[in-house]
């Protein structure tokens, strides 16, 4: 019998903080020593690992929906979360429960010995073995950060997707693109299925991965996809065409997303058989909190997660396609580690004013660092510097009027502030 260090979620959680010297250490030795002794025998079930710059999470989301779509049984694995850490690892849908990530931490602590998991490993490896508990028709693992030392790579996928390189993470990853793409192709392996769902992604991704003798599908080359009759055209790797809707997920650039999930797919289709309906099903009921995700009111709230240049590109791009019939007021904060200059940079012709916020994560940027980095970017000073998230939606929200919207942007954590509002205000 497994006996539990901690009895609650909470202090298991405090606890794992605690327990590594660094909160980011990549590396598979740790988390591939504490696996072999929970799981010495290969998987039974399918997996898809999805690694990328952007993107990810919104591949990850279609994938599962499309498959519950077809009845089948899942299990994903995602992080951060945006309001309760249970939000990581959704089983069938349902994020789970206390309890089970309990059992599951107890399992993973008897099971370590002396070895120091990090924060994120711990969680990974419950999420595989919860995985082992529900035995799922397929487990879709999302990488954190990275992809050849993060700790979902402890796992062979039958499927791996790369959604998109951008520069992000670059104190771990690599300064350039082609340095950052081969760190992401370490989720791929020999004699699978590598699917990039990128066009115009660094030469690194696609060659590195037929280096390492994997089957390269990407968009624009194997698969592709085209604009259709009140929705779009996918083509897949053996010439299959499927008229289908518009995803659900807000953006152009979700298209690349959902072209991607669907080769994925297809590649596992002699075991997860999908219909055309499922597909469609799928598509429409995908949803990703904090991903353009609208707030109808007077102001208007939109939320997004962009924490990097190329999410504000694509930000902008919904921006420009959202009839707001006021003002933009954008409340902004970022983490030490990012690039805000290129978010400001992106999103200018779009945003009215600034209210630039410190938020309460300990890897977060000065919010007087943030000020002076943009201010020579902006083309109006920012309307307030603040201490805390929440005082600048406070700010924001006075500040705006009925027709205006309020944007919500910069990290994960800048936007559970405002998912946390909204939650409290409306119940």
């Amino acid at each position: 019998m497994t006996i539990k260090r901690f009895n609650t979620l909470a202090a298991w959680l405090d606890w794992q903080i605690t327990l590594h010297p660094q909160t980011i250490e990549l590396g598979l030795a740790r988390v591939a020593a504490v696996w072999a002794r929970l799981c010495p025998t290969p998987l039974s079930f399918p997996v898809i690992t999805v690694g990328g710059t952007n993107g990810k999470g919104s591949c990850v989301a279609m994938l599962e929906a499309i498959a519950q779509a077809a009845d089948y049984r899942t299990v994903c694995y995602t992080s951060p979360h945006l309001l309760r850490y249970n939000e990581r690892i959704r089983c069938n849908g349902e994020p789970a429960s206390d309890d089970a990530l309990c059992a599951a931490f107890a399992q993973i602590d008897a099971a370590r010995g002396e070895i120091a998991l990090t924060y994120f490993e711990f969680g990974t490896l419950a999420a595989l073995v919860l995985a082992l508990t529900e035995q799922p028709d397929l487990l879709v693992l999302e990488v954190g950060l990275g992809g050849r030392l993060d700790a979902v790579n402890v796992i062979d996928a039958d499927v791996a997707v790369v959604t998109s390189i951008g520069r992000d993470h670059t104190e771990w990853l690599g300064e350039t693109l082609d340095e950052i793409a081969v760190e992401k192709a370490g989720i791929f392996r020999a004699g699978c299925p590598a699917i990039i769902g990128q066009r115009d992604a660094p030469a690194a991704l696609r060659d590195t991965a037929l280096l390492q003798g994997a089957i390269v599908q990407q968009l624009g080359y194997e698969f592709d996809y085209a604009p259709g009759d009140n929705g779009w055209c996918w083509r897949g790797i053996s010439g299959e065409r499927l008229s289908l809707p518009l995803p659900a997920l807000r953006g152009g650039f979700q298209r690349n997303n959902a072209a991607a999930a669907l080769v994925a797919l297809r590649n596992l289709r002699d075991r997860l058989p999908i219909s055309l309906n499922a597909i469609r099903l799928g598509l429409q009921r995908a949803q990703l909190p904090g991903r353009f995700q609208v707030f109808p009111g007077t102001p208007t709230w939109i939320l997004d997660v962009a924490h990097n240049g190329a999410a504000a590109v694509a930000l902008a791009s919904n921006l420009r396609d959202f009839a707001c019939r006021g003002r933009v007021l954008a409340v902004f904060a970022v983490l030490a580690d990012k690039e805000p200059e290129a978010i400001v940079e992106s999103l200018l012709p779009f945003v009215d004013q600034w209210f630039l916020a410190q938020s309460d994560d300990a890897r977060a940027l000065p919010v007087n660092e943030l000020a002076s980095r943009v201010e020579g970017i902006l083309r109006e000073p920012a309307a307030g510097c603040f201490s805390t998230v929440d005082a600048a939606l406070d700010a924001a929200e006075t500040a705006s009027g009925v027709a205006d919207c309020v944007l919500v942007l910069g990290s994960f954590t800048t936007v559970s502030r405002a998912l946390a509002r909204h939650a409290a205000i409306n119940g």
